[in-house]
């Protein structure tokens, strides 16, 4: 499968949008992956999921975390995945945010010597996902490695653990005292507000 062939898709969902974007990082974009849009579709997400997963087919993990709110879905579907490829007994836990710090709660938890693959959904500066392997590590688990629907990062992310993802975008990403779509007035549009549809 080709990096165009996901990209079609995500344009056919309109989950590829070009504008001018306030990420979760601080930092502004001229383009914005919503992959909610592309997991709505539980027939797409599975095909997606298994793609990738098919790229991890001689990893033996235990368990897939994603960090809240993006990786939820995305960490659900790829341990379907690996489930149906290699690793039937595996787990999917997602982490969140108490108090500015990932935590695991709802019950879940990891067992030292786990082997953990960890997941997001679009990785741009890696820093859920890096919290996210920081919370881990503390469980004396084993990062397998990241996996991640699109890589969007400007320059590749030390996440301690190899990144495998299924598409490649490059966008343009500014600190925001550095922005020229800042420069020009162009309104920034946090995703998920009311101006982002």
């Amino acid at each position: 499968m080709s990096s165009d062939w996901v990209r079609e898709k995500f344009e056919k969902a309109e989950a590829l949008l070009t504008g001018h974007f306030l990420l979760s990082s601080g930092n502004h974009s001229n383009c914005y992956l919503q992959c909610a849009l592309v997991t709505q579709y539980p027939g797409l997400a599975r095909e997606l999921a298994d793609r990738l997963a098919a790229k991890l087919a001689n990893k033996e993990i235990d368990v897939v975390l994603g960090p809240a709110v993006g990786g939820i879905v995305f960490a659900q579907e790829m341990a379907q995945a690996l489930s149906r490829q290699s690793c039937p007994d595996i787990r999917a836990i997602f982490c969140e945010r108490v108090d500015g710090k990932m935590a695991l709660r709802r019950g879940f938890s990891l067992k030292p010597g786990e082997k953990v693959l960890a997941v997001e959904d679009v990785i741009t500066t890696g820093g859920s996902v890096k919290e996210a392997i920081a919370l881990a590590k503390t469980f004396d688990v084993t990062i397998i490695g990241v996996a991640s629907l699109v890589d969007r990062s400007a320059t590749a992310p030390d996440l301690g653990a190899p990144l495998t993802a299924l598409m490649k975008v490059q966008a343009d990403i500014y600190s925001p005292e550095k922005c020229p779509l800042c420069r020009q007035g162009i309104p920034a549009v946090k995703p998920g507000s009311r101006g982002l549809k």
